[in-house]
Formats: structure tokens, C-alpha cells, sequence
């Protein structure tokens, strides 16, 4: 579906869960193209953004000061429930009491839908609290860059984790704290930490842990990390 400025519908595989909003090429897909919190967002149905037969499966995401995301259900009715099931997250997550184990009694839907680009919006430096649910959508990276990552930068210390001649790390270091990037991560806000599969992150805090947060730090960069994103670096012996 063209329009002169618009770009054309592209099917993805779609997860909510725990606040974050995760879309992938295909449900086999094991790292997803992008990720973005709905905190802040609001969610409706949006039959103005087609014409055809399709108009009334349409539904949209939309923020002030972030990207808006566009979507095509396979049909009017599961379009109101990803709406309904958006909504009541967003719900919880403006709320003062957010429920910590809610994922534990949401049964995941696996849908797929259809996804038409968002218009891109200059990003917000506040940091939203992570929450999430799942689902399957489609939409398109922007073409451009528009401003670039600020991280906090650490003063000068000494480095944690040395190797010696062998490769084999000094002891004195809590390897506990240490952990591996499984896929890719570019932040989409100005505290989130990029990082890359195989980096080794420094987890400096766990405070934001029931969102599904960690601090990490990376090459003496300070920002939020999604703890899914990582694993375990080293195996200790007992």
C-alpha cells in the first residue's frame, strides 16, 4: 500500500511484554529489528490510515515527542484486542502499584499483522520504566539518524577486568558482575547502553531488575541495558 510520501506495509512478528514492545522479520527470528517502550504512548484504532478493505483493521501508537508506529491486523477484531491489551498495560504502567509478576498470568498471543512506517519524531531524553507483552507486527527503520546517543562517561579508573600474559583474568575481580551480549542492543533513548553480541558489560546496579533493567557499563559508558539481552560471562566454580 503506497502513498507519494508514505512507504509500503511490511509483515513482522510482534512481542509485548513487560512494557517494551520487541518486532522481528519472523517468528524464528531470534534477534528483533527493533524495540521501543510504550510507556507514554497511547493506542487506538485508526481506520483513516487506509482506504481499502482493510481500513477498519487498522490500529496506531502514538507519543508526543516519539516515533509513531502504524499497523494493519489481520482482521477489525484482533486489531481491538491488541488495542484492548495495550491499553490496559499502559494502564498498569501509569499507575502507582505495578504489578511484578503479571507476565506470569498473561498467555502470549502470537499474531501477525501488517505495518506501515511511522513518521519520525525528535526522541525524548526522560527515562521510562520498563514493563512487557507479545504480539506481531511490521514497520520500517528510519532512513536517518537525527541525534545522537549521550551516555554518562566515567572518570578515569582502573580497569576491572585484566588479562594476564595467557589471557587468564587477575583475581580480585567480581566475575559475577560481568555479562555477554547474545545479540545486538542500540539504544533508543539517551540512557539506554548500545552494545554488540559478544561485548562484555559491567553490571554496576540491578536496581531496575522487576522491570527488566540492569546499569551496565561499557568502555566507560554508563546506560540501562535489557537483562534478556545478556547472559552470564563466566562460569565460577563452586
Amino acid at each position: 500500500d503506497h502513498s507519494f510520501f508514505g512507504s509500503e506495509w511490511q509483515k513482522r512478528w510482534c512481542v509485548v511484554s513487560r512494557g517494551f514492545f520487541y518486532y522481528y522479520a519472523n517468528e524464528k527470528s531470534k534477534q528483533p529489528k527493533g524495540t521501543f517502550l510504550i510507556k507514554d504512548y497511547s493506542v487506538r484504532m485508526a481506520p483513516y490510515l487506509r482506504k481499502d478493505s482493510k481500513k477498519e483493521s487498522c490500529f496506531e501508537l502514538t507519543s508526543q515527542d516519539r516515533r509513531s508506529y502504524e499497523f494493519t491486523a489481520a482482521n477489525p477484531a484482533e486489531a481491538r484486542d491488541w488495542v484492548d491489551q495495550i491499553s490496559f498495560l499502559l494502564k498498569d504502567l501509569s499507575s502507582l502499584t505495578i504489578p511484578c509478576e503479571e507476565e506470569e498470568e498473561e498467555e502470549e498471543e502470537e499474531e501477525t499483522y501488517d505495518d506501515i512506517d511511522g513518521f519520525d519524531a525528535p526522541k525524548s531524553g526522560s527515562q521510562g520504566r520498563p514493563v512487557i507483552l507479545p504480539g506481531s507486527m511490521g514497520l520500517k527503520e528510519p532512513t536517518k539518524e537525527t541525534e545522537e546517543d549521550i551516555y554518562e562517561v566515567l572518570p578515569d579508573e582502573e580497569r576491572a577486568l585484566e588479562e594476564d600474559g595467557n589471557g587468564t583474568p587477575h583475581t580480585g575481580v567480581d566475575y559475577t558482575n560481568y555479562y555477554q551480549g547474545l545479540w545486538d542492543c542500540h539504544g533508543d533513548q539517551p540512557d539506554e547502553l548500545s552494545f554488540q553480541r559478544g561485548d562484555l558489560i559491567r553490571i554496576l546496579s540491578k536496581e531496575y531488575n522487576m522491570y527488566g533493567w540492569w546499569v551496565g557499563e561499557l568502555n566507560s559508558l554508563v546506560g540501562i541495558v535489557p537483562k534478556e539481552y545478556l547472559t552470564t560471562a563466566f562460569e565460577l566454580e563452586e
